[in-house]
This record gives C-alpha cells, sequence and structure tokens, in this order.
C-alpha cells in the first residue's frame, strides 16, 4: 500500500485555502492597530497569519509598544470590535469567493469517499462555509474555543482527525501558513503547503496555488 493509498481525509484550514478571508481578517486587524496607534507592515500581516484572535491583538499590541496600556478587559473589547467589523465583510461572502480549483476538489475528493473536517482557527468558520455553499461536503468543524492552544500546536489538527474517527496518518492536512504547517507535522498528518515553498519548507506536500491542487497531483507527489 502506497502512502497516498493510506489517506482517508482531509482537514481544512480556512483563510488562504478554502477562501480568501484573509484579507477580511487583514482589514479589520488593520483597523485594530490604527485605533491603538500601531504601524501596519507587511510583517505585521504576515505573522498575524493562523494564529489565534487574542494571539493576533497581543502581536500588534508588542509591535506598537502598547502592550502595558490596556487592561485584559479593555483588550477583549477590542478583540470582540475586530470580530464584529470582520464579520461585517464576510457577509458578503458568495461562492464566487471560494479560491480557484478548491470547491472542484472538495467536490472530488468527497466523491471518491474521503472524510472531510475544518481546522481552522477563526471562530466564524461555520458562517463562512455556509455563505460559501460549502457546508454539506464536511463532516465536522473543530471550534476553536474548546482547544487549550493555538497553532503551532498540533492540537487543532488532532482534533480534526478525531472528527473524522481518522488516525493522524490516514489524514492530510491544508495550510498556507508555516504555523499551521507546523500543527500538522506535530499531529503526525500529511502536510500539505498552498503557497511560497520557501516559507512553507517544512511542508510534506507543497502547492503553488490552490487551483494546482488535485487528488491525482497529491498522489504522485506522495509515490
Amino acid at each position: 500500500m502506497t502512502k497516498f493509498e493510506q489517506i482517508k481525509g482531509f482537514a481544512f484550514d480556512m483563510d488562504g485555502v478554502i477562501a480568501d478571508t484573509a484579507r477580511f481578517h487583514g482589514q479589520a486587524w488593520h483597523q485594530t492597530a490604527d485605533e491603538v496607534g500601531t504601524e501596519w507592515t507587511p510583517t505585521l500581516a504576515e505573522g498575524l497569519k493562523g494564529i489565534s484572535r487574542m494571539e493576533s491583538l497581543e502581536m500588534i499590541l508588542i509591535a506598537g509598544g502598547h502592550e502595558n496600556d490596556y487592561t485584559e478587559a479593555e483588550k477583549i473589547a477590542l478583540a470582540d470590535k475586530k470580530n464584529v467589523n470582520y464579520q461585517q465583510l464576510i457577509s458578503t461572502l458568495t461562492e464566487a469567493d471560494i479560491l480557484p480549483g478548491m470547491r472542484d476538489f472538495i467536490k472530488d475528493a468527497v466523491d471518491h469517499g474521503y472524510h472531510l473536517s475544518v481546522a481552522s482557527a477563526s471562530k466564524n468558520a461555520p458562517m463562512i462555509l455556509e455563505n460559501l455553499g460549502l457546508s454539506e461536503y464536511f463532516d465536522g468543524i473543530v471550534d476553536p474555543a474548546t482547544l487549550h492552544a493555538g497553532k503551532p500546536d498540533p492540537e487543532i489538527f488532532v482534533r480534526a482527525a478525531e472528527i473524522l474517527h481518522l488516525p493522524g496518518e490516514a489524514v492530510i492536512g491544508l495550510e498556507d501558513a508555516a504555523a499551521g504547517v507546523d500543527a500538522i507535522n506535530g499531529a503526525g498528518e500529511t502536510s500539505l503547503a498552498i503557497g511560497d515553498a520557501t516559507v512553507l519548507h517544512k511542508a510534506d506536500l507543497n502547492f503553488a496555488n490552490t487551483s494546482d491542487v488535485t487528488l491525482e497531483k497529491i498522489a504522485a507527489l506522495m509515490q
């Protein structure tokens, strides 16, 4: 049996893998950075990918030297305000916002008997899947509110495999962020990275774009 033949399921990150909701996160966090007086930079934007809401806020505050300027209650209020802004932005999502090739890949995977779950740090993943018209294809979504640690901790991908009732070696995790790739690897799953292979060099499989991801190409790379 080849390594690909052992695969029975896929665990998907959301932002940058299924849809480009990362741009909405960026817009909403940019508003937060402006509010607290932190300069918005490409490096800061990249660092926020794949981590939790409170960790993202802390990173923004530290970047501007404001980590001691807010009480815990004020930080929670800032994070909640960011999420309201984000939800307003993602409410505009439609099936047209699914990243190139991903609807076909998801449908093809299900048609071939694979089971799918979502391993996203976003608490809004159910709403996003619904707006994209993809909910029916997924067995379940990990609730990030129940996790003890965010990515790069492997817990979210361990839970994604548990939703599918599969061991780690039977699951491929899809990610576009280095922290997510580390989480997949830590969960004992096969890591499939979408994006710059030099940044995502720890991944087992690398694809430049979502449109390149097919069952046939994955099987070929795993031979």
